[in-house]
C-alpha cells in the first residue's frame, strides 16, 4: 500500500522532511492523530491525501478520497523499502488495525515506516458501513444475532444495506483486483520502490494476488493466517472449525483434570446443539458493557455461531470447555456475556458492505453446499446465507486467474495457528509449494492469526531484514502452546 521511495527521500535526503511535513514522490504526508471504532485512544501518524477513481473505467466519474497514514520509523538511516499492512476481515480498514498489530511489527519499524492505507470500502475510504450491521457492536442480544445465520434477515438487513449506499458508492467496484490497482496507483505515486507486503487473514489474498500482477514491485511477503487464491471464501468454515475443536478438545481429553471436570467435551459440544434444535434454551443476564437486564434465547445456530467466535483465539477457546458444560447445564449466560464482548469489537471494525462487494464477486457463484458438513456444528448456513444476500449485492468483476494458484520466487514467510479454525495449516503448507523462497511456520497451540505471538515479532523482523526462509532460526516457537482449559472462572488448576 504505500511506497519505498517515501522511506528513500525520508533517508538520504533530509531537506524532504520537516517538523510538521514528509514529502514522499508526489505526496505531502502531514502530522494526523488516528482513530480506533469504539475507543478514545488515537496514533500519532502521517497522513496524506490520495484519490482514486471508483470506477477506472470513468476516470471521471466519482472519486474515492482515501486514509492514507504513516508510520515513521525512529532509525537514523531508514531502510528504502516500507512495510505495508493489509488488513484483515474482509472489511477491516489498516488504519484501525495497526493498534492491534502494532506490537508485532515493532521490531521490523525499528528500520522500516510503516504505510496503512485503508482498502477502498473501509474505514476512511468510502466505508460501505451500513448501520444495520453496526448492532453487532451492541448489547449481548444484538452480539447473538449477529453469530446466527437467518436467511430472510440476512437479505433483508443486504437490502436495507445497498439501499444505504445508493448516490455514495457503486459495489460492484469494491472488490480484490480494484484495491490491487489502488495499491499499486500509490507505489507509483511514491516513486515505485519495492515493498514488503504484511498480509492478515483476507490481506493474504490482497498480498497474493498484487504479487501476480506486480512481482516488481514487491521486496517480500508475510502472510499470516493464509488464505490460497485457490480457496474459495466461506466453502470450507465447516470443516476447519470441526478440526479445530476436535483437536483442541482432545487436549481436555487428554488432561486428567480437564477430562475429570468436563469429559467429552466434543461429544458433549454436539449433544448439546442437538437439544437447542428441539428446544430454544431461555437465558438471563447482565449485559457486561452496559450491566442492563437481559432476556434471550440461545437456539442451536446462534450456539454454533458463538463456538465458531471462541475458537478464534486459544485465550477464549480454553472457555470454551467450561462454557458448554454450564449451558448444557441450564446456565447460558457466560457462553453469552462473553460473546458480546468480542463480537462488539469484531463490529466496530468489520465494514459488512465490503465484504459482500468481495465475497459476491469472487466466491459466491462458485459455493455449493456439501452433504458432509450438514452435520457439523457450523453446517451449510454459511453458504446458504452468502448466496442469498449475494442474489441482492451487485457483483464486480473476477479476473479469468483470480482462483489459480500463486507462483513465484518472492521471499516469502507464512505464518500459521495449529488450531485456526478459519485458515489451519494446510492452507499455508498449500500456498508454500507455489513459493519456491519460503518458509512456513505453525505456532503450537494457537488460533488464528499469529503474528504478535512469543518470538514471532522478532522472527518476522529477522526474515524482512535477511531474506531468510531456511536459514531462518525459529526454533523458539517451540515455547508456545496453548492456554491451559479454565476448570472454573478463576481458571486452570494450578
Amino acid at each position: 500500500m504505500l511506497t519505498t521511495l517515501g522511506a528513500l527521500l525520508l533517508s538520504l535526503v533530509p531537506h524532504a522532511a520537516s517538523a510538521d511535513a514528509v514529502k514522499l514522490g508526489s505526496l505531502t504526508f502531514e502530522r494526523c492523530e488516528l482513530t480506533q471504532p469504539r475507543s478514545a485512544a488515537t496514533t500519532a501518524a502521517w497522513c496524506a491525501p490520495f484519490s482514486q477513481a471508483e470506477n477506472r473505467a470513468l476516470p471521471d466519474g466519482r472519486q474515492i478520497a482515501f486514509r492514507l497514514a504513516l508510520i515513521r520509523s525512529d532509525a537514523a538511516t531508514v531502510a528504502d523499502d516500507p512495510l505495508v499492512l493489509l488488513a484483515g476481515g474482509p472489511g477491516q480498514a489498516a488504519t484501525e488495525s495497526w493498534p492491534q498489530v502494532a506490537a508485532a511489527l515493532a521490531p521490523a519499524r525499528r528500520t522500516r515506516h510503516v504505510i496503512l492505507l485503508d482498502q477502498r470500502g473501509t474505514g476512511g475510504s468510502n466505508a460501505l458501513r451500513c448501520d444495520e450491521v453496526a448492532e453487532q457492536g451492541g448489547d449481548v442480544r444484538q452480539a447473538a444475532l449477529a453469530q446466527a445465520v437467518d436467511v430472510e434477515r440476512a437479505q433483508a438487513l443486504t437490502r436495507r444495506c445497498l439501499s444505504s449506499l445508493v448516490g455514495r458508492a457503486d459495489p460492484a467496484q469494491y472488490t480484490t483486483s480494484a484495491a490491487v490497482e489502488d495499491l499499486e496507483a500509490l507505489r507509483q505515486a511514491l516513486g515505485a520502490p519495492q515493498l514488503n507486503l504484511v498480509g492478515i487473514s483476507y490481506g493474504t489474498r490482497l498480498a497474493q494476488q498484487y504479487a501476480r500482477r506486480y512481482p516488481a514491485g514487491v521486496r517480500s511477503l508475510v502472510l499470516d493466517g493464509v488464505a490460497p487464491n485457490e480457496v474459495v471464501l466461506g466453502a470450507d468454515f465447516a470443516r476447519s472449525l470441526d478440526e479445530a475443536l476436535r483437536a483442541r478438545f482432545a487436549l481436555c481429553t487428554a488432561d486428567s483434570a480437564c477430562a475429570a471436570r468436563f469429559g467429552d467435551v466434543y461429544a458433549d459440544l454436539y449433544t448439546l446443539r442437538e437439544k437447542l434444535r428441539q428446544k430454544a434454551q431461555p437465558v438471563s443476564l447482565r449485559d457486561p458493557l452496559t450491566f442492563a437486564a437481559l432476556a434471550h434465547e440461545l437456539d442451536a445456530d446462534t450456539f454454533a455461531g458463538l463456538v465458531r467466535l471462541y475458537a478464534y483465539t486459544p485465550e477464549t477457546a480454553a472457555l470454551l470447555p467450561l462454557a458448554i458444560h454450564e449451558a448444557a447445564n441450564g446456565n447460558a449466560a457466560p457462553l453469552m456475556g462473553q460473546a458480546s464482548l468480542i463480537s462488539s469489537d469484531l463490529g466496530a471494525t468489520l465494514t459488512s458492505g465490503m465484504g459482500l462487494s468481495v465475497i459476491c464477486s469472487e466466491d459466491a457463484d462458485l459455493l455449493q453446499p456439501r452433504p458432509e458438513d450438514a452435520a457439523l456444528i457450523l453446517g451449510d448456513d454459511f453458504i446458504r446465507a452468502v448466496r442469498a444476500q449475494c442474489a441482492i449485492w451487485p457483483r464486480g468483476v473476477r479476473p479469468e486467474d483470480f482462483h489459480m494458484a500463486l507462483q513465484s520466487d518472492l521471499p516469502s514467510l507464512l505464518l500459521s495457528g495449529q488450531y485456526d479454525p478459519v485458515t489451519p495449516p494446510r492452507y499455508g503448507e498449500q500456498v508454500a509449494r507455489g513459493l519456491s523462497h519460503a518458509r512456513h511456520l505453525v505456532a503450537p497451540g494457537q488460533g488464528h492469526n499469529v503474528i504478535g505471538r512469543g518470538c514471532i515479532p522478532r522472527l518476522v523482523a529477522r526474515f524482512i531484514e535477511k531474506l531468510e526462509t531456511a536459514e531462518l532460526d525459529a526454533g523458539c516457537i517451540a515455547d508456545l502452546g496453548p492456554t491451559p482449559f479454565f476448570l472454573d472462572y478463576n481458571g486452570a488448576s494450578p
